[in-house]
């Protein structure tokens, strides 16, 4: 594997895991009883924090493409293990 095509799927992995991640620790004004600021939607998250998203996002996406790379070099999974025709049907009829 080129290590640009290695960056890449891990940049893609740290994306997914950040929206992943994201929603988890939120609270908004309704959670508590904060006040709101004019024009304000109140499920605006009260504390946000963007550096514990990252940080989260990354340990998820170390996880996950640790995950993608050890099937990599040991080919656990590949395209011919898959057998969809036995959710479509067989190629033939």
């Amino acid at each position: 594997m080129n290590v640009t095509s290695a960056v890449a799927i891990y940049v893609l992995f740290w994306v997914l895991g950040a929206f992943l991640v994201m929603p988890f620790g939120l609270r908004t004004h309704d959670d508590t009883r904060a006040e709101l600021v004019q024009g304000q939607v109140s499920s605006a998250p009260v504390n946000f924090n963007p550096k514990r998203i990252a940080l989260r996002a990354t340990a998820l996406s170390v996880l996950m493409f640790g995950l993608y790379y050890a099937n990599y070099v040991h080919g656990w999974l590949t395209v011919d293990s898959i057998d969809v025709t036995q959710w479509f049907g067989s190629k033939n009829g």
